[in-house]
């Protein structure tokens, strides 16, 4: 009996420490503050070139808002705009097709495109949607989709504004303002000149917005020696065309999946994604080349355009911290530099922001590129405030950031002080940290199946005292 007594407190003891660790490792649990997980690939900051360095014909920041050009080099020489032209084309398609309407591929579009053409990659006699080709035109910067939009273009322009109207278009004229120009009859310019027949219309609303040295010849931009523009005109040419909100959505677009035509019989035959690379890594632009902070917001798109005779360039559109609307244009950079595009569209994006913000440093667009745009993140991902859409409008429940978001989705239950419910914080821990949390739950268990062990044994030695002292009790 007496070493039944002895041993009763030292198993209740160690029955105590179990219990303790276990709560220990309980609280430990489910107080363990929940993380979440973030890639760092090791991505040091890169500062953008001078503008001294920047290796280009020529580039020019246009401040849209006030009407000024911000910074410039060179803006008023003359470049040849290879595919930036369809900036031009996607503008005029905008205003005078139905996104919903389909057309026919003809053998005209397709003709004289050569080998080096950039192409949607459309048939003919294929039945395609404006919309489709629009994504077409500015994505993989096809001339065949330039083409089949220009001619389409052409069809509604004497459909809408017919020769002796009295019907005229936004820039005052009806369809005999082409004839005269290419002295030719109806029949004939719709039969065999209709792209002769856009390049007039592109004339006509290049001369409109104030471009002294543009023409074209063309829709899609191939080489020609009398297809030129400047800096200057793109931008001009940018900002006329940023006042349709399907463009800034065509522009703005990472990428995008065509659907099937009676050509392409299945949907998801082509998979293109934006030559834009500023508009994936906009913080590229968010300092200058000393490190000053350039207050842009938003990079919302732009086109590209290459060849071997224009070199490579941009127009681009962005907001500034300010609210200002900036296109940035940056034209012919040498074969040898092709490399260093973006960073240096980046520069002159950073340096023209800069100089926008310093002539009005006043605060109207929240928050930095981050905020704006994680890219082909679904649209019930994307930040509340969007700029990119309504630039310049105030927010409504907007916090300012401090930090660049992360594109891990917002955790259910979160609250407004920034902490996670128990639940959730358990959830977390154990999704992010499997190994660490199987230990966990294996020790749990053991110390569990223990202390019912020891229960059960406390629980027998506590009832055999009891039988011993009640036969003690009778003896007497």
């Amino acid at each position: 009996m007496n070493r039944n007594k002895a041993s009763e407190p030292v198993v209740r003891k160690a029955a105590a420490f179990i219990a303790a660790v276990l709560l220990t490792c309980s609280i430990a649990l489910f107080a363990y503050p929940a993380k979440t997980v973030s890639a760092d690939v090791g991505q040091p900051d890169i500062p953008v070139p001078a503008l001294s360095d920047v290796h280009c014909a020529s580039y020019c920041v246009y401040d849209k808002t006030t009407g000024y050009i911000v910074i410039s080099m060179n803006p008023e020489d003359r470049i040849y705009p290879a595919s930036m032209t369809k900036i031009m084309t996607c503008m005029l398609s905008l205003e005078y097709l139905d996104t919903s309407a389909k057309l026919e591929v003809s053998a005209s579009a397709l003709d004289g495109l050569d080998a080096d053409s950039s192409l949607m990659g459309i048939l003919l006699g294929e039945k395609v949607k404006v919309s489709e080709l629009l994504y077409g035109l500015m994505l993989p910067s096809g001339n065949d989709a330039a083409n089949v939009l220009g001619e389409g273009c052409v069809d509604a322009f004497f459909a809408k504004y017919p020769a002796g109207g009295t019907e005229l278009n936004s820039d005052g004229v009806n369809a005999q303002y082409i004839l005269d120009t290419l002295h030719d009859n109806q029949a004939h310019v719709l039969s065999s000149r209709k792209l002769e027949a856009f390049a007039v219309l592109m004339n006509l609303r290049a001369e409109k917005l104030g471009c002294k040295g543009t023409h074209f010849v063309n829709a899609c931009g191939l080489p020609d020696d009398n297809h030129y523009t400047t800096a200057y005109d793109l931008t001009l040419i940018m900002a006329a065309a940023a006042d349709s909100d399907d463009f800034k959505t065509l522009i703005s677009a990472p990428s995008h999946v065509f659907v099937s035509t009676n050509r392409h019989k299945s949907d998801a035959w082509s998979y293109v994604k934006n030559s834009n690379y500023l508009l994936y890594d906009p913080w590229l632009a968010s300092k200058t080349a000393n490190g000053t902070d350039s207050h842009l917001s938003a990079v919302i798109g732009g086109k590209t355009g290459t060849t071997s005779q224009a070199g490579k360039g941009l127009t681009i559109y962005t907001v500034n911290e300010n609210g200002h609307e900036l296109m940035v244009s940056i034209c012919g950079i040498p074969q040898d530099y092709y490399f260093y595009t973006t960073m240096y569209l980046a520069s002159v994006t950073a340096y023209g922001n800069l100089a926008c913000w310093e002539s009005d440093p006043v605060t109207r667009v929240y928050g930095t590129t981050g905020d704006y745009r994680w890219v082909n993140a679904p649209r019930s991902e994307q930040p509340v405030y969007d700029p990119l859409i309504n630039p310049g409008d105030e927010p409504k429940g907007y916090k300012l950031a401090t930090d660049t978001p992360s594109p891990t989705p917002a955790v259910e239950g979160e609250e407004d002080n920034g902490t996670v419910e128990d639940t959730d914080s358990l959830q977390l821990f154990i999704r992010n940290n499997p190994v660490i949390s199987g230990v966990i739950g294996g020790l749990m268990l053991v110390i569990i199946i223990l202390n019912i062990v020891l229960w059960v044994r406390i629980n027998r030695i506590k009832n055999a005292a009891e039988r011993r002292a009640k036969k003690l009790e009778s003896k007497k």
